[in-house]
């Protein structure tokens, strides 16, 4: 299992090397002069020239972007172009309204998806069934910030029940700072618990058929059991697999959701970024997403032994 983990986390090396290639290349592929853009109509040829040379732009790529590397590596990852604040400093600002909705919304969407998925299989074809895989449409089909506005307007200014915008650290208690995340985690966790419930749904249908499932019946095992026991813990790889890739779905939608909620995250702090071509911003956010993407799935492939010890690559 060692030399498993060992050659997973090597084959991340090459990934991050493209994705870090690709986040780099952002100022060289940007429709314009970046930095004739970032200076504005009023600037003159010596303010868009020292900006070309703040961003490295007078000299060759391979060497500029060596230099990159070497500073990320070092956890530098630039100065903001327009606050001169260090982009790391930055990030670390909002990184924990990002990381709360994430990870109160992945919890929820697993909590409600999964056994939806579940209790759809086994009554497949039913009422129950229909409701269920009839949201998932509809959760697919919805646009996030249709869903967030709906739920801003219904639970926050009609009924007045939670807030309608921002956040409060959970330093300043527990429920201030979940009723502030309770409607965004709602409406970006749909579309991702009605992906988990499909995938949920579809494979226990298949292992629902197996033979063992008939012969832990034939023993007398109750339909609890048969479903959460035998079934579940058999069908978990297919479920797992897409709870990682979702990842990105979260990642996505979390810019979304902080513009509607004007929740002060790394959403918002992207969204500012690319409307002030900020690029060194605009690089250390992605990077950082990539690279919190990389392992989480890095980590999917680390619990499939777990799951199933057959895995063996």
């Amino acid at each position: 299992m060692f030399a498993y983990i060992v050659r997973r986390i090597l084959a991340t090396i090459p990934v991050m090397a493209i994705v870090a290639l690709f986040v780099f290349s952002l100022l060289y592929i940007a429709p314009g002069d970046p930095a004739a853009v970032i200076a504005g109509d009023q600037a003159t040829p010596d303010d868009v020239e020292r900006i070309r040379q703040s961003l490295g732009l007078d000299r060759p790529f391979l060497v500029r972007f060596g230099e990159w590397v070497f500073r990320i590596l070092r956890g530098d990852l630039g100065v903001s172009i327009f606050t001169n604040l260090p982009v790391s400093t930055m990030i670390g600002q909002r990184v924990q309204p990002t990381l709360s909705l994430m990870v109160l919304t992945l919890i929820l969407a697993v909590t409600i998806a999964v056994p939806m998925g579940v209790v759809a299989a086994w009554r497949q074809g039913t009422l129950i069934d229909r409701a269920v895989m009839g949201f998932a449409v509809l959760g697919f089909s919805v646009p996030v910030f249709v869903v967030g506005y709906l739920l801003a307007y219904v639970f926050a200014l009609e009924l007045d029940w939670l807030p309608v915008q921002g956040y409060t650290s959970i330093d300043q208690g527990l429920w201030p700072w979940l009723e502030n995340l309770i409607l965004p985690a709602v409406a970006l966790g749909g579309v991702y618990i009605a992906l988990i419930a499909r995938i949920t749904r579809a494979t226990m249908l298949e292992v629902l058929q197996q033979d063992y499932i008939r012969t832990a019946r034939a023993k007398g095992a109750g339909q609890g059991s048969v479903l959460f026991l035998h079934a579940l813990k058999n069908a978990a790889v297919p479920i797992v697999t897409v709870i990682g890739i979702g990842v990105a779905l979260l990642i996505g939608g979390a810019v979304v959701t902080e513009s509607v909620f004007a929740i002060p995250g790394l959403g918002r702090l992207t969204v500012d970024a690319i409307l002030r071509r900020d690029y060194p911003v605009i690089q250390g956010v992605i990077l950082l997403f990539s690279f919190v993407y990389v392992l989480v799935n890095l980590l999917i492939d680390i619990l499939y032994t777990l799951i199933d010890p057959r895995i063996r690559y």
